[in-house]
C-alpha cells in the first residue's frame, strides 16, 4: 500500500481489505500507525461512533506523531480549532455559524456566479484545443469561488491561488512549502478579519464577525481556523471531484455520450445522479479524517484500544459489493446511491452542497461547450497526488477541437 502504483489504482487492494481484513492496523508513510475500516457497514457505524474524536489530543502517541495526524503546518499555524479537529459541544457551535452559507438555497443563490467562472476558465483555453484541465480548471473554480463566498477580495484572490496549489502537493513542492503556505494563509485571514470588522460586508467571514460580536463567542483564532478549514476543505475536494469525475467519463464513453445526450434532451436528472456516482466510483476524498477511540470499541469484530487513531476507507467503502450492485462499474444513473463520499454523521460534509453545484456546473459546460472532449495523455503516464485523505489527478491533460469564444466572460 501507499505505493504510486497503489495511487493509480487502489481498488483492488481495498477489495482484498474488505474480503480478508476489514479492519486492518498498518503503518503509514508517516511512521503512525493507524486501523482500516473498509466495509461498508462498519464504516458507516464508525463515522457516526462518538467514541471516535475528532480531536488530536486523543491520540496515543508523542506530540511528534500527532503532528503526523493533521493539515501539515496547521499545528504551528495556530490553525487547529475548526470542524474537523473538534468534537461537541464546540463542533456543534461552530458549525451552527457557517451553516446558513452552505443551505441548498444559500448555494442555489451563488449559482449565477459559479456559472460565470466555470465559462471564463473555459474560455481562456477553449480555443487552443488543448488544456490541463487540473490546473487550468478544476483547480481554480472552486478556489475563486470559495474566495468569492468568503470574502477575500478579488485583487487577493491569485495569491490564495498561489497558497492553495503549494497546499495540494503534499510533498511535490520544496521542503517545508506547505507549511509556509499555511503560515502565510493565517496572517492573511487575520488580517481580513480585522478589515472586516472595520467595514463588514455580506461574506461568510463578516457574518463569522458578527455572530462572534453578537454573544457566540468565537474567537479571533476560532474565526481565522474556521475560515481556514472552508477555504482548505472546500476546494480540495472540488477539484478532484471535477478531475476524477472528467477523468472516469472519458474512460467510460458510453457513459459520457449518455450524459451528453440527456443534456442535449434538457434534461437534468441524470445530471444529478452522475455526479452522486462520480463521488461513489472514484470520489475526492479517499479516506475519512482522523478519528481517534476515548476508549476502547470494537468494528466489525475488531478490538481497538483508547487512543487508536482510525481512518475510514471512504473509498473501500463505496465499492463494497454487500452495499452497491456491481460496484466496479460505473452506472451515471444509479438510484441505490447512498455513497459516503461525503462522510456520514455530524461531520458530514458542509460543503457538499457547494461542491455538487460546481461539480454540475463544470461538467454540464465542458460537455456542451467543448463536445469532443478526449484524453491527451496515455492513461498510464497520468500520475497521482500522494497524501492520505485526497484522491486526485496531478494533471488531467485533454485534447479537443478549438472552440471560438466571445471573450467576454471575466473571472
Amino acid at each position: 500500500m501507499f505505493t504510486w502504483e497503489f495511487a493509480t489504482d487502489p481498488y483492488p487492494v481495498y477489495g482484498w481489505l474488505r474480503e480478508h481484513s476489514p479492519v486492518h492496523r498498518t503503518k503509514l508513510p508517516s511512521g503512525v500507525e493507524a486501523w482500516l475500516v473498509t466495509r461498508y457497514a462498519d464504516a458507516k457505524q464508525a463515522l457516526a461512533d462518538q467514541r471516535l474524536s475528532k480531536n488530536p489530543a486523543h491520540h496515543d502517541e508523542s506530540a511528534h506523531a500527532k503532528g503526523k495526524t493533521g493539515i501539515p503546518g496547521e499545528r504551528k499555524a495556530d490553525l487547529m480549532t475548526h470542524l474537523l479537529n473538534i468534537d461537541p459541544p464546540d463542533h456543534t457551535r461552530l458549525r451552527r455559524l457557517v451553516s446558513k452559507a452552505f443551505t441548498p438555497r444559500t448555494v442555489a443563490e451563488f449559482a449565477p456566479r459559479v456559472q460565470e467562472l466555470t465559462d471564463a476558465l473555459i474560455d481562456r483555453f477553449a480555443e487552443r484545443g488543448e488544456a490541463d484541465l487540473i490546473h487550468e480548471f478544476a483547480f481554480p473554480l472552486p478556489i475563486y469561488a470559495i474566495c468569492d463566498l468568503l470574502g477575500v477580495p478579488r485583487e487577493d484572490q491569485d495569491d490564495f491561488r498561489d497558497w492553495a496549489g503549494m497546499m495540494i502537493r503534499h510533498g511535490g513542492g520544496p521542503r517545508g512549502g506547505v507549511a509556509r503556505s499555511v503560515k502565510k494563509m493565517r496572517g492573511y485571514l487575520l488580517e481580513l478579519i480585522h478589515r472586516k470588522r472595520e467595514n463588514p460586508g455580506d461574506d461568510l467571514i463578516s457574518g463569522l464577525i458578527r455572530a462572534s460580536d453578537h454573544g457566540e463567542h468565537l474567537t479571533e483564532n476560532e474565526a481565522a481556523a474556521m475560515a481556514f478549514i472552508l477555504l482548505f476543505a472546500g476546494f480540495e475536494t472540488t477539484v478532484n471531484l471535477i478531475g476524477n469525475g472528467v477523468y472516469a467519463l472519458l474512460r467510460n464513453p458510453e457513459q459520457r455520450e449518455r450524459l451528453q445526450a440527456s443534456l442535449a434532451a434538457g434534461e437534468s436528472d441524470l445530471l444529478d445522479t452522475g455526479v452522486e456516482e462520480l463521488l461513489r466510483y472514484d470520489g475526492p476524498v479517499e479516506m475519512a479524517t482522523w478519528r481517534f477511540a476515548t476508549r476502547p470499541l470494537s468494528i466489525g469484530g475488531q478490538d481497538i484500544a483508547a487512543g487508536d487513531p482510525v481512518l475510514v476507507v471512504l473509498a473501500a467503502a463505496d465499492r463494497d459489493p454487500e452495499r452497491f450492485r456491481d460496484p466496479d462499474t460505473l452506472d451515471l444513473g444509479r438510484r441505490d446511491n447512498q455513497h459516503l463520499g461525503y462522510g456520514h454523521g455530524i461531520h458530514y460534509c458542509l460543503g457538499a452542497p457547494l461542491a455538487r453545484l460546481e461539480a454540475r456546473a463544470a461538467l454540464a459546460t465542458l460537455l456542451r461547450r467543448l463536445p469532443d472532449l478526449r484524453l491527451g495523455a496515455d492513461p498510464a503516464d497520468l500520475r497521482w497526488r500522494g497524501g492520505l485523505i485526497m484522491r486526485g489527478l496531478r494533471t488531467l491533460p485533454v485534447e479537443f477541437t478549438p472552440a471560438v469564444t466571445d471573450g467576454t466572460s471575466k473571472l
